[in-house]
Order: structure tokens, then sequence, then C-alpha cells
């Protein structure tokens, strides 16, 4: 199916690329489905793209790659409207707000999205009773990184 893009103009995609986030994402609840689209010449990042809404693309990232100790449990509702039967099967994204420098760029990490790779369904999940912030530094300075 071809579709409109915010950073990769039109293109075509499976329709078994498409996640479904059948309780919309919070501020997004009428946005239901959504393609991961790679950034060219870059691994780290990618487009969450709104498959109806040309303009809604969040960059994403997988939090892994720059805080290891990030770590939550999924509650068990969520666990069973994701369909989980596999730890294998859960893939996780944190959404970013891109500043001009990268250095100054955040990770939402108390409301990462989480995806059922076997199924495509997906949700992003508010972390309640957590001391991550909506506004994590994706690269933290030197004199930083111990005092969080």
């Amino acid at each position: 199916m071809n579709i409109n893009t915010k950073y990769h103009g039109e293109i075509d995609v499976k329709e078994d690329d498409v996640l479904n986030f059948e309780q919309g994402i919070p501020g997004f609840a009428d946005e239901k489905k959504f393609v991961l689209l790679p950034l060219p010449e870059n691994d780290w990042f990618h487009i969450l793209q709104s498959v109806s809404t040309p303009q809604l693309g969040f960059v994403v990232t997988d939090p892994f790659l720059f805080t290891e100790e990030f770590d939550f449990e999924l509650d068990q509702g969520s666990v069973e409207s994701l369909g989980f039967t596999s730890e294998k099967d859960v893939k996780v994204l944190t959404i970013l707000t891109m500043k001009e420098t990268l250095n100054e760029s955040t990770a939402n990490l108390q409301a990462p999205i989480v995806i059922n790779l076997s199924n495509k369904k997906a949700k992003q999940v508010i972390l309640n009773d957590t001391n991550y912030q909506t506004k994590h530094l994706i690269f933290a300075q030197p004199e930083q990184a111990g005092k969080e």
C-alpha cells in the first residue's frame, strides 16, 4: 500500500509491516496504524510514521543503545492486550525529542513503546512509580552521567 510520510515522501509499505496501536498513542487516540521506517545511513534512529496522517512521524530509537540500566516490568493488562507469548517477540522503543544539537536531544523513558513482533500489536506504556523521565538526555555529558 502507498502512504505519504513526513520524512520519506510517498512510499510503498507492506501490510505485514503495519503496527496496530489498538488504543492509539496518548495525545493521538485516533492514530492506530503506524509503520517503522529506517532513516537512511543511520542505524540508531527510525521514524514511527502514521499510515493515515503524513505529517505525524515520531523519531524513535532503541533505549538500550544509550542506557543499559533501562528496565521495567510490563503490567499484566499490557502483556495480555499485546498478546505476548515469548520474550523474544518484545521490541522496546522510545520517542525522541530532537534538538538542534544531537547532544541536547532527549528520550521519553517514562513512556516507552512496546511492540509484539509476532502479531504487530503495539502500545505506548506509561510507567508509573519510576525514576525515568520524559526528557532523558540520550548522550549524557560525562560530568552529568553519575548524577542521575
